[in-house]
């Protein structure tokens, strides 16, 4: 346990729900300046690189931080002790090793959090198993930092690797990318894309799948040209990018100025990274955070990526959600049970609840609904879950957000019920604004289907509202 805790005899448990972000001016320009902690301050400890190929995603670390810890002082703090955070550039492995054990020593942290870098997550964690100071991971995906590099002082709120490969892997298998195809990978040359290479080669051979080249990529690379030219003779069934940081970024604008056309996926995603190559040159596979949990998160317009979606909103989503994650006294639930996560409507003014509803993912539903969403809960437009899942027909959904009480009689800004939406008479432009919705959400919905269960999906609304099962029951306006 750390010279700090003993001093303030906080239990560790204490000391896990005092983590927070806070602004220093002056760390930043003069790290090495040691600054008066208030006595009744909890003060803690966030590294992440700010220079060089990974400096751009742990700017946004930094922001995330800083957004956190005001967050929670202006609540009153944690158990009414103000949070204090000591920022600095972890620069490389060796840098990242000596700073945290001038931050737990000299600066007398309670706990270290950050880092995007596999190899400096690795010797920040050695130092703080050495100290018994813990070191929340927030970016850092090598598998091996969760299996023979783990140790009890070291906690992960950022996926792994492996977790990343199976989830594009499954939609790779599924579009015929991976059985008796040839893969082309280009690999960042440090820890991170090492084991990342392995996962992928793993998947590959155990799915039927070879590859035609793996080339390892050095971190400070801007030039993809060479590489590019590879590939072009190669003639690839698919290029696999487990690049990282502003890797990305050059590799998808060179890409797309070469011509190539053969299909791109990516096991490693920088999101911010990403789109700063530009929507005209960003397409592909990428594995995201499950936005159907954390509402707008990365980005809305997951399911077109690459096409016509946004750009990211929160990049610095980890830092932040690990700050308020240690805050909330390490508790997964109380994170996700936060109602006003749940309910909280998304910049396009509709809730998580009614964007799952309307997509139609019953388990999704069922999971925000058992953790305090409301089922009658209304989008800026006045529908609620049940107008949009009625709607689209979506019979188990409908039937799961009657058993938990969401109300029939809601009206939205025209004046509808969940009822009305369902009742009116099939016609050439309904079946043009079905079309429309279904692009918006990337389905291809069945018109057909919905033409002959509209009056199945009434009848049912119909029998919960207590109105008579009518043939001609007047539709709503």
């Amino acid at each position: 346990m750390s010279d700090l805790l003993k001093t303030t005899r906080l239990s560790r448990r204490q000391a896990l729900v005092g983590l927070g972000a806070g602004t220093a001016a002056g760390l930043i320009a003069s790290p090495s300046i040691i600054l008066a902690q208030t006595p009744d301050a909890i003060r803690f400890g966030h590294l992440t690189p700010r220079t060089g190929f990974l400096g751009p995603l742990g700017e946004y670390g930094v922001m995330a931080v800083d957004l956190a810890v005001e967050e929670i002082n202006a609540a009153g703090g944690v158990n009414g002790r103000k949070l204090e955070a000591l920022k600095e550039d972890s620069v490389n492995p060796q840098t990242a090793s000596t700073k945290a054990e001038r931050m737990i020593e000299r600066d007398k942290v309670t706990c270290i959090l950050g880092e995007i870098s596999s190899a400096s997550c690795l010797t920040i964690s050695q130092v703080a198993a050495r100290n018994k100071t813990l070191f929340v991971n927030t970016g850092g995906n090598s598998d091996a930092l969760r299996g023979e590099s783990c140790n009890r002082y070291m906690f992960h709120v950022e996926h792994q690797n492996s977790m990343y490969v199976k989830s594009c892997g499954r939609s790779l298998m599924a579009q015929g990318l991976v059985k008796g195809k040839k893969w082309f990978s280009l690999t960042a040359d440090y820890a991170f894309g090492h084991d990342l290479l392995k996962v992928a080669k793993r998947f590959m051979e155990a799915n039927g799948g070879q590859f035609a080249a793996d080339k390892l990529v050095p971190t400070d690379a801007t030039d993809f040209s060479a590489l590019l030219l590879e590939i072009r003779a190669a003639k690839p069934d698919l290029v696999i990018s487990n690049l990282a940081g502003n890797q990305i970024t050059n590799f998808l604008k060179q890409y797309s100025e070469f011509g190539l056309t053969f299909p791109v996926a990516g096991f490693g995603f920088d999101t911010a990274l990403a789109w700063a190559a530009g929507k005209d040159n960003f397409a592909g596979i990428w594995p995201c955070v499950w936005h159907h949990l954390i509402g707008s998160g990365i980005v809305r317009s997951v399911d077109n990526f690459g096409f016509s979606g946004e750009r990211p909103t929160h990049p610095e989503l980890l830092d932040h959600l690990a700050m308020r994650f240690v805050a909330g006294g390490w508790s997964v639930k109380k994170l996700i049970r936060d109602k006003a996560t749940a309910n909280r409507r998304l910049p396009d003014g509709s809730t998580p609840l009614s964007t799952a509803a309307l997509r139609g993912h019953h388990e999704v539903v069922k999971y925000l609904l058992d953790t305090g969403a409301d089922p009658s809960a209304q989008n800026a437009d006045g529908n609620t879950p049940l107008h949009a899942a009625a709607f689209l027909c979506r019979e188990d959904v409908v039937k799961l957000l009657l058993e938990k009480g969401a109300s029939v009689s809601v009206k939205n800004s025209n004046k509808q019920t969940p009822l009305d939406v369902v009742s009116g008479e099939w016609n050439p432009g309904l079946a043009d604004f079905y079309t429309r919705i279904g692009t918006g959400i990337g389905q291809k919905l069945d018109l057909k289907r919905l033409e002959t269960d509209r009056p199945k999906m009434a009848k049912l609304l119909r029998g919960s509202s207590g109105k008579p099962d009518e043939p001609g029951a007047k539709p709503g306006e």
